[in-house]
């Protein structure tokens, strides 16, 4: 019988010699006292997997595993105190440099199978969420005069279905500008809804070599240079594929170039789709296709919203903040390399919840993961017999 927690397994797929690593980049335990950034990473995965709702939970969660947290190489359970005061001070971007080395070591394992195109480019999928926050507790978060948020502009990669890059800004920020800094792979496609049908933004992932499939506002002025033809075979939602040039002389200016103009059906809304890109050669049902896988990075937002601890914050700081939104990254990450590893066909809700209860339940992990309706405890040693009392 295995004398380990889950989450002490859990815990344990973590490559601790890289976060020493990083810790010592950023020098976040330059005279910290006990409380050390990886007793925080730790109480802050915990925060999540255990769904807490304050640092009093986060605290007296962890103390209620009196003699496993060793398991968890941590020596004892931090306080309220320390927890808070560390949220606040220590320096949230080792937590997001761990979040993107940790994809890089364990994000191949959490790639699921996913509707495979006959395409060589990579493919990305770029959204952005808004988390509402209480602008009396959340002053620094400006959006609206009488409301607070922070917005994260995600490149979600379709493969592993995970973020490859977030940009975590204010609210005020609009879609298209948080995602000027996002760093693009040259050959790739970005998959994005009207929102980033900024013309300078295309001109600059054009000149980079990259590809783009945006669905286009209404109003987009524009002279047909040529209508493709559409096959007999066609798919019967494919209802125009055309060339087309910008007409309006301030969006000409900024995309010179030509584009090709897509015109879809969507039989589900009833309505129809009008894409833009400029990729020329690819079928005008594989641009359709692309556009309709754009819908994994909503359901990536509505998994981390629904799941994880994100929407409500246990520090008011923008640093805390920022700690809980990363280390929700890393627990999302975690999951999926826990549903990619079991045989059961998990779904990540029922996985979450499963967890929440077993937390510190002593049980071996990927024998609970692949069957986890099966008793998996050793039955008592059958040739003890107890003795005569009397």
């Amino acid at each position: 019988m295995i004398n380990i927690t889950l989450f002490s397994q859990i815990i344990s797929k973590l490559d601790r010699n890289q976060f020493s690593k990083l810790v010592k980049l950023h020098k976040t335990d330059k005279h910290q006292k006990g409380y050390n950034s990886w007793t925080q990473l730790v109480s802050m995965l915990f925060c999540q997997f255990a769904k807490s709702q304050s640092v009093r939970d986060i605290s007296n969660g962890l103390r209620s595993a009196t003699g496993n947290l060793n398991h968890l190489g941590i020596n004892k359970a931090p306080s309220k105190s320390s927890i808070s005061y560390e949220n606040k001070h220590r320096d949230y971007k080792v937590f997001k440099d761990y979040y993107y080395q940790l994809l890089g070591s364990l994000g191949q394992q959490a790639a699921f199978k996913q509707v495979k195109f006959r395409i060589k480019s990579k493919i990305f999928l770029l959204d952005s969420t808004t988390i509402s926050l209480c602008l009396s507790l959340f002053d620094w978060a400006k959006y609206k005069t009488s409301k607070g948020a922070v917005k994260m502009h995600t490149l979600l990669d379709y493969d592993g279905n995970l973020p490859a890059y977030v940009n975590i800004t204010d609210g005020k920020t609009a879609d298209n500008r948080g995602a000027y800094d996002i760093p693009l792979l040259k050959g790739s496609v970005i998959v994005a809804d009207r929102f980033y049908n900024d013309f300078s933004l295309l001109n600059i992932w054009d000149s980079k070599g990259i590809f783009f499939v945006i669905r286009h506002k209404e109003n987009i002025q524009y002279t047909s240079i040529k209508e493709n033809k559409l096959p007999d075979s066609r798919h019967q939602h494919i209802l125009k594929d055309e060339i087309i040039e910008l007409k309006n002389k301030s969006s000409k200016e900024k995309y010179p170039k030509r584009l090709r103009r897509i015109v879809i059906w969507d039989d589900v809304n009833k309505q129809t789709i009008e894409l833009i890109t400029n990729q020329m050669k690819w079928t005008a049902n594989t641009i359709s296709e692309l556009y309709k896988s754009r819908w994994q990075i909503e359901i990536f937002f509505r998994e981390i919203k629904q799941l994880l601890h994100i929407k409500s914050f246990i520090g008011t700081t923008e640093n805390a903040v920022m700690i809980q939104i990363w280390t929700a990254l890393i627990t999302i990450l975690i999951l999926k390399v826990l549903k990619a590893m079991a045989k059961y066909k998990w779904h990540l809700s029922n996985l979450v919840g499963f967890i929440r209860l077993n937390l510190f339940v002593k049980i071996d992990l990927q024998k609970w993961i692949d069957r986890p309706f099966e008793d998996h405890f050793d039955p008592p040693p059958q040739n003890i017999i107890q003795g005569v009392l009397f």
